[in-house]
């Protein structure tokens, strides 16, 4: 039988594992971030009703641009802007993909701040991409001198802040992403894939776009919206950048049924948003009693804590596993990530942790 070795892949891939969490059957499952909380019954049925409308004319290529849909992203984002800001694509992964294609690629080099989403640097290689993993301060922080040092050492193409920072979950300080953009030579991408859950106060970075050609902000409807399994990502940014990401999107990238999804949850917004107070209030449960219990946890904006476990993370990973709690193992060590969840799911999270 035929082994990956036996063909003629890129070199620069050989020895790699592809991208993803451990899918176990568990009875509590919080290591993917997602929306613990299905969709309420009326929000399927209309999304059922979207879908059906659409399926007489598969036979028919979808709208190649999104047009409506983006118009749709852009009522929800607010902040002024237009139809021409937004793109949307199969999840923010592939935004950020085609941010690279688009202004990244050989010879050019790409910079985020580690721990981060363990992504960026394999959409980076893909991408031909060099990836450079600079540092980030005490308890995971970010300064803007801290970050504008880094950027003026390596002077790259693409700069990826995340804020929320996944695995960490601490929103960034806007003066943070000011200072990068008055000294990066090149792009700078804001990933907010989990801005909904932001305590109150947490400024977005859409509130700075006007004037910033380079800045490009990019969202998901994965997480707050509960959309995890419609594949919706999108971004806001001048248009110029809209349409250099147009230049290399694959054509119709976006099907007539994701379109319609998405629109159909866009329009049920309200209903869908109304866990995000809920998961939030489990998120600061679970902060409160981790520390009340000793633990170090890192500050969180997002709907997941890191957490330290006093030892070897993946045995740690194993114990939680062992009592029917999934939990992510992010590779720092002696650190693990809880998505917060239901309060039943919360409960068994903290019942487990007490067997650490």
């Amino acid at each position: 039988m035929t082994s990956l070795d036996d063909l003629p892949v890129r070199d620069d891939l050989r020895g790699l594992s592809p991208y993803g969490a451990p899918q176990l059957d568990v009875p509590v499952r919080l290591n993917t971030n997602e929306n613990s909380y299905p969709l309420p019954e009326p929000v399927v049925e209309a999304i059922g009703k979207a879908l059906a409308a659409e399926l007489r004319e598969l036979n028919r290529y979808p709208d190649r641009d999104a047009v409506a849909l983006r118009a749709d992203l852009a009522g929800y984002l607010g902040h002024g802007l237009t139809v021409e800001q937004v793109w949307a694509a199969n999840g923010s992964n592939e935004i950020q993909q085609q941010l690279l294609q688009a202004f990244g690629g050989p010879g050019r080099s790409a910079l985020g701040f580690v721990p981060a989403y363990s992504m960026h640097p394999l959409l980076a290689l893909g991408t031909g991409t060099r990836w450079v993993p600079a540092r980030r301060g005490v308890d995971f922080g970010l300064t803007a001198d801290e970050a504008v040092a880094q950027v003026r050492e390596h002077r790259p193409d693409v700069v990826f802040l995340c804020s929320p920072n996944n695995p960490t979950g601490t929103a960034l300080d806007p003066a943070v992403v000011a200072a990068v953009l008055d000294d990066a030579p090149g792009m700078v991408v804001v990933d907010e894939a989990y801005a909904e859950f932001a305590r109150p106060g947490t400024v977005s970075a859409l509130a700075v776009l006007p004037g910033h050609p380079r800045l490009v902000v990019t969202r998901t409807m994965s997480k707050a919206f509960g959309f995890a399994g419609g594949r919706l990502g999108y971004l806001a940014a001048d248009p110029a950048v809209v349409q250099a990401v147009q230049l290399v999107r694959l054509p119709y990238h976006l099907s007539a049924l994701t379109q319609a999804a998405a629109r159909a949850a866009l329009a049920h917004r309200d209903t869908l948003l109304g866990t995000v107070s809920a998961i939030m209030a489990q998120r600061d449960r679970i902060v409160a009693t981790l520390r009340e219990r000793g633990l170090r946890v890192a500050d969180s904006d997002a709907n997941f804590v890191l957490f330290e476990v006093g030892g070897d993370q993946a045995t740690a990973w194993r114990t939680l596993l062992a009592h029917g709690v999934l939990v992510r193992d992010v590779g720092l060590p002696g650190w693990l990530r809880v998505t917060a969840g239901t309060p039943g799911e919360t409960d068994a999270f903290l019942s487990a942790v007490e067997a650490l």
